[in-house]
């Protein structure tokens, strides 16, 4: 297999990186019906991160993953997308907060550090897939509130990304939109998702629309839920797919559940990590 085609398997593999431009002629530019078959952001979400990615094996390609605002020195994340040792993609080293464009607005701070959780194992599906990313300084936008636990399956939930547009496991094929994409769903019950895919730690997640999940470049976006006055509280960070059919359209979607990890967030957040 050649270099090229490794890299690509890898990244198809990490379910959360969306290349554009540099890679193949690929156009920065998506349609409207997009996550998969989504659309245009509704609402202004403070909390909404991204963090700019590069792969230094294809011609330094440009990439992107998905984080929420959690405190405002610290967003949230997938820990495959701060994984540079294992993914061939890397954090260019910065975080945009606040922004519905992936390339422009909000505001724009260094990554401090990252902190991947302990017993992250990349597989399918991944184990502990969740990371911190502190910044160099605090933000002005509201943070969000981790929920004090994932609604019952069946519970109305939102999530949100920049990636791809178009159902594909070829990144060659993938578009990618500069506007914020948003899609209703659901929390799924356990066996929705794949046997061993789902547990109390990861959440099943399927959509409400057919033909619609998110897809390679939104791993470590939120997925939220309305909660006391119908605030919007996190409860998970898109982590890959929800079982083993490929492309991510398919099927369900598998979101690292943010309140399991409550307790970690607060110690790491807090210096007691």
């Amino acid at each position: 297999m050649s270099r090229v085609a490794s890299v690509r398997r890898n990244l198809v593999r990490a379910a959360g990186v969306a290349l554009v431009g540099a890679f193949c002629g690929i156009a920065a530019a998506g349609s409207a019906d997009a996550v998969v078959n989504g659309k245009n952001s509704t609402e202004r979400y403070e909390f909404m991160a991204s963090i700019p990615e590069v792969v230094p094996e294809l011609n330094n390609a440009k990439g992107v993953c998905g984080a929420v605002l959690i405190d405002p020195r610290w967003v949230v994340t997938a820990a495959h997308c701060v994984d540079p040792g294992r993914n061939p993609a890397r954090p260019e080293g910065t975080v945009r907060i606040g922004s519905e464009r992936r390339t422009s607005g909000g505001t724009v701070r260094t990554i401090d550090r990252w902190v991947r959780h302990p017993g992250y194992e990349p597989g399918s599906p991944n184990k502990n897939d969740i990371a911190l990313v502190r910044l160099d300084r605090p933000v002005s936008q509201q943070p969000i509130r981790i929920a004090d636990r994932p609604g019952r399956p069946g519970t109305p939930t939102r999530l949100m990304g920049f990636g791809t547009t178009v159902d594909t496991a070829d990144i060659t094929e993938a578009v990618f939109p500069e506007r914020l994409q948003q899609l209703d769903t659901r929390r799924g019950a356990v066996s929705e998702c794949s046997p061993g895919y789902a547990d109390s730690t990861r959440l099943c997640t399927v959509s409400r629309k057919r033909g619609a999940m998110a897809c390679m470049g939104d791993s470590g976006g939120p997925q939220v839920q309305r909660g006391n006055h119908g605030r919007w509280e996190l409860i998970g960070v898109t982590s890959g797919p929800g079982d083993d059919d490929v492309p991510c359209a398919n099927g369900p979607g598998l979101y690292t559940s943010v309140p399991a990890y409550a307790d970690w967030i607060h110690r790491t957040i807090h210096g007691r990590g």
